[in-house]
């Protein structure tokens, strides 16, 4: 029995290890996909950005943020202050404990939940890219990744009041997705449009990115990383029964991302006379956003229907906030806001324990608490360091402003 026990706990422990790094590899690929959507002039300090955020987000989640979202009283909406991520659970205490034994490692979980919520920061990173300053960024990222994010994260994964209300998110299409959406959208609307994206009488002027093959890696990347963002989210593989949910999970995940991208493609299509690969590209990930808060009750057919759907809402949501003057050049407002509320509200389709009062009980809730609390950290931000560079370092580009390099000094640099 005992021997059962270690090689239970060992491979479930090492499972998440693994689903965990292929989420971290999810940040390359916000790297890539925001590099190669943003002009050239902008690129390092994207890189900059994506790669700073996520040694904050590392680090805050491990001084407070993990304990905030996981040492909190069940049932409640306060959190519970303190530091650090606790101790291992010995050997003897997973032996003793039977049936009610931890099945992995307390690191691995931490290891699991902190790439979340990097994830959850570079939803941001995109949305404000090129004309925000640096380190006000950087100082937000130590908010949210030590505060805003945990505290809604404990009221549905942590047990607070809105798992205990019934709210159902099996992988973050709320707590992660939408958190950082909302989170974005609060910035954008006090940092303004880039110079030259609007012009009078409603005229909205392309802005294309610098590189698109980079854009496709960058996709392709996150593809990848979602099979372990929602695979390892069914946390245990070491059973009949859970090894079939992560098969199951990680077919509709595909499912959905191909169908998100097919609708998004034939949209664009319609809409524009031309296959646009920008939108696409979105498509594909709003349909995996779209099925990240119910991935395992769908059938494989549904989960493509889902996030088919998914991906024609990004389409008309990306066109529907230009109309309205909100710049995201990357649309990830769009992706993980507006699609992140369908999915969350799609779950009443396949899972019978969902209702449709808890589900949107728990949009409301954590659109409110990561709007507002990130509304009033920009502004405080704003007040006292200002949020945007000035009119002639965004035409120079904040590569050179913010970084005081370029990353592409052949093609961008006036010297011969």
């Amino acid at each position: 029995m005992e021997d059962i026990i270690h090689i239970k706990y060992a491979l479930d422990t090492f499972y998440f290890l693994v689903c965990g790094a292929l989420v971290m590899w999810m940040a390359a690929g916000f790297a890539m996909l925001e590099s190669g959507l943003v002009r050239a002039k902008n690129t390092t300090e994207i890189l900059t950005k994506n790669v700073a955020l996520y040694s904050i987000a590392c680090t805050m989640y491990l001084l407070i943020g993990y304990h905030i979202m996981y040492s909190s009283p069940e049932g409640g909406i306060l959190p519970s202050l303190g530091f650090l991520i606790g101790a291992e659970n010995t050997v003897e205490e997973v032996l003793a404990g039977g049936e009610d034994a931890p099945y992995y490692s307390t690191r691995a979980d931490f290891f699991f939940q902190v790439v979340f919520v990097a994830t959850a920061m570079s939803i941001v990173s995109g949305a404000v890219a090129e004309r925000m300053k640096l380190f006000a960024f950087l100082g937000f990222a130590v908010i949210m990744t030590g505060f805003i994010y945990p505290i809604q994260g404990f009221w549905k994964w942590g047990g607070g009041f809105l798992d205990e209300a019934g709210f159902l998110d099996f992988a973050g299409s709320g707590v992660v997705h939408m958190t950082g959406a909302a989170a974005a959208l609060a910035g954008v609307l006090l940092l303004g449009a880039r110079k030259g994206k609007y012009g009078p009488n409603g005229q909205i002027n392309a802005i294309p990115g610098a590189n698109l093959p980079l854009a496709t890696l960058g996709t392709f990347i996150l593809w990848l990383g979602w099979f372990g963002f929602n695979g390892g989210s069914q946390l245990v593989v070491s059973n009949i029964a859970d090894a079939n949910a992560v098969a199951q999970v990680l077919t509709n995940t595909n499912a959905a991302a191909a169908g998100g991208l097919l609708a998004a493609l034939l949209v664009a299509r319609l809409l524009f006379g031309k296959a646009d690969l920008t939108m696409a590209l979105n498509g594909a990930l709003a349909g995996l956003v779209a099925i990240t808060a119910e991935p395992l009750t769908p059938g494989a057919f549904q989960a493509t229907l889902i996030g088919a759907v998914g991906g024609c809402l990004v389409v008309f949501s990306i066109l529907a906030l230009d109309r309205v003057r909100i710049d995201d050049p990357v649309g990830a407002i769009s992706v993980h806001g507006v699609v992140g509320i369908w999915g969350l509200l799609a779950v009443c389709l396949t899972n019978e324990d969902a209702t449709l009062g808890a589900q949107l009980l728990g949009i409301v809730t954590i659109f409110l608490w990561v709007f507002l609390a990130s509304l009033l950290v920009w502004a405080v931000i704003k007040a006292v360091f200002g949020l945007r560079v000035t009119e002639e370092e965004e035409y120079q580009g904040v590569d050179i402003s913010e970084c005081g390099m370029e990353a592409y000094p052949e093609f961008t640099s006036s010297k011969k």
